[in-house]
């Protein structure tokens, strides 16, 4: 009699539950926390790249317009290349203020995408020693750990109207070190170190996404 009992209690419970003790349920969405459509155009410029050398700057930054152009549809993204010229132009060592205003007064846009990677902690796990000297080393994979931080700024005025970050580590490989630098170069990008990029990116942009939350409705 008590299993029986304890049986209709939970059918009794599960009924209630499924029911939802007379609740309805409604999908809302949330809209991104950066709406980039009301600029209706952004550059974005090739981001820069910090204690290596290679190709993982140009990945990440075709990987993130990708991202930005699926997330908000309605947004023209104008690439322009690297901002090398323009910071030297200005004088800044960094993407800041001065270059954000004259990427906006050369490319007429109201907004400007800039992208800094900072590579650390390079591990070789196997490889070649090459030549002489040591100076040289090819090496197959690597550990390496990858801090990638963008931000958006306005063309008219030079702040900064959103900033995100995004740290990771990954095994990647048909990386060279060259003199205690890491050269990222391979035939395959997306091969050899694309996990690591789709990761800092998806990390970075999720305020370009909406959300959706399902709530109650009494």
């Amino acid at each position: 009699m008590r299993i029986a009992g304890l049986v209709c209690t939970i059918v009794a419970t599960a009924a209630v539950v499924g029911c939802g003790g007379g609740s309805k349920y409604v999908t809302v969405t949330i809209p991104p926390v950066l709406d980039v459509t009301q600029y209706e155009r952004a550059a974005l410029t090739t981001f820069t790249v910090e204690n290596a050398k290679g190709s993982l700057h140009e990945l990440a930054t075709r990987r993130f317009a990708e991202y930005v152009l699926r997330a908000q549809r309605d947004v023209e993204v104008l690439e322009v290349g690297s901002a090398a010229a323009t910071l030297q132009q200005v004088g800044e060592a960094r993407f800041g203020a001065a270059a954000a205003k004259a990427v906006g007064s050369t490319h007429d846009v109201p907004v400007v995408f800039a992208g800094h990677l900072k590579v650390s902690n390079v591990k070789p796990s196997g490889g070649i020693i090459g030549g002489l000297s040591s100076l040289t080393t090819p090496h197959f994979e690597a550990t390496v750990s990858v801090e990638l931080d963008v931000a958006l700024y306005s063309s008219r005025t030079g702040g900064t109207l959103w900033r995100a970050g995004a740290a990771a580590s990954e095994k990647v490989g048909s990386l060279i070190i060259n003199r205690g630098e890491p050269t990222f170069s391979a035939k395959d990008p997306n091969l050899a170190y694309g996990r690591l990029v789709d990761r800092l990116v998806s990390v970075v942009s999720q305020d370009l996404f909406p959300t959706y939350e399902r709530r109650v409705v009494r």
